[in-house]
């Protein structure tokens, strides 16, 4: 087995004091553009794998970033959402030789006492605040705890640096397209109202139903799950009087109530248009294929993990928008039943 490479044979190679490999390797400055290429090419030539524990101790530093995410595990297997949001974080802070500490909890205190944990024990030089709540008690905690934070898709009034992608102008375009094939009842299916991101869609739906000149009357709400989908159409398909479209706030609930409806005899699109959110890859090999919105949530990572690791080199940190979510028109909707 080969003798691994260590810093100081890079710098003697290289002709440089190991302070300027390090400074080199790590992004930081007091070397020159030229001199950094020479380093970084040189120690890729011989295999030098930066030691995690060594630049922890003389930067005091555990680079390492943190997400806490308040959900039951059976549900993040089920919605691909997170796995691309992590890839996205993973693809940018592997190129600074950072790793990502990932932790789930269903139960809410059991939360807060993760993100305590992690900065009591010195596990991670930042955080991430995903699936934002209304009044989200983790806000107070990370400012106490001094943790430098990033928040993933706040409201406008949040008091930390975020990373957005909006999703009113998808909603707009998703209900101007029911509208355009005949649709006057559409209904909407909901997330838990705790969410913050569950108002932002609920919000920009009824803004968009209003401007067609609508009423917003028939809401659903669920738990951004299949089965919430599953009981959010045994309700709003009972009885005669039905809706012939509804908007649902992410792709799960409405490969659910696309099941449902289906169940109950009736025929998507001929019968019922239904839309989703998020635009997972499932729901393109449905039948109906599912017309959705797409987001981009390996893009969201991405940019909340540069955002993050710009805090933690004490740089200001701006609030950043990514590209607006795009509506995605599939077979999942069609003209309104006569």
């Amino acid at each position: 087995m080969a003798a691994r490479v260590t810093i100081t044979e890079v710098a003697a190679r290289a002709g440089v004091s190991i302070s300027s490999v390090s400074a080199a390797l790590n992004g930081r400055p007091g070397v020159s553009d030229r001199t950094r290429e020479k380093i970084v090419a040189l120690a890729e030539e011989l295999g030098f794998v930066p030691s995690v524990r060594g630049r922890s101790l003389a930067g005091k530093r555990t680079y390492a970033v943190g997400l806490v995410v308040h959900r039951d595990p059976d549900v993040l297997e089920l919605d691909p959402f997170f796995g691309a949001f992590i890839g996205g974080i993973e693809s940018y802070i592997d190129r600074y030789g950072f790793a990502l500490v990932l932790q789930t909890s269903s139960s809410r205190d059991q939360v807060l006492d993760r993100y305590r944990r992690l900065a009591a024990g010195r596990r991670v030089d930042g955080v991430f605040l995903n699936e934002l709540e209304v009044d989200d008690a983790r806000i107070d905690v990370v400012r106490e705890l001094g943790l430098p934070t990033v928040g993933i898709n706040a409201d406008a009034d949040f008091p930390l640096p975020s990373v957005r992608q909006d999703h009113a102008e998808g909603i707009r375009d998703t209900v101007e397209h029911l509208v355009a094939l005949g649709h006057r009842d559409i209904a909407f299916v909901g997330g838990p109202p705790h969410y913050v991101h569950s108002r932002q869609r609920e919000r920009a739906w009824r803004e968009s139903i209003t401007a067609c000149g609508l009423s917003p009357r028939r809401v659903v709400l669920g738990a951004f799950t299949y089965e919430s989908g599953l009981a959010a159409a045994a309700q709003l398909l009972a009885g005669d009087e039905r809706p012939t479209a509804v908007v649902c706030a992410n792709d799960l609930s409405a490969m659910g109530f696309i099941a449902q409806a289906e169940h109950l005899g009736l025929s998507v699109p001929r019968d019922l248009s239904v839309t989703g959110f998020d635009g997972i890859q499932l729901g393109a090999y449905l039948r109906p294929s599912l017309t959705t919105v797409q987001t981009s949530p390996k893009a969201l990572g991405a940019e909340a993990a540069r955002m993050l690791l710009a805090l933690l080199d004490d740089v200001d940190v701006a609030d950043t928008d990514i590209p607006a979510a795009s509506f995605v028109v599939r077979d999942s909707t069609g003209p309104a039943p006569r």
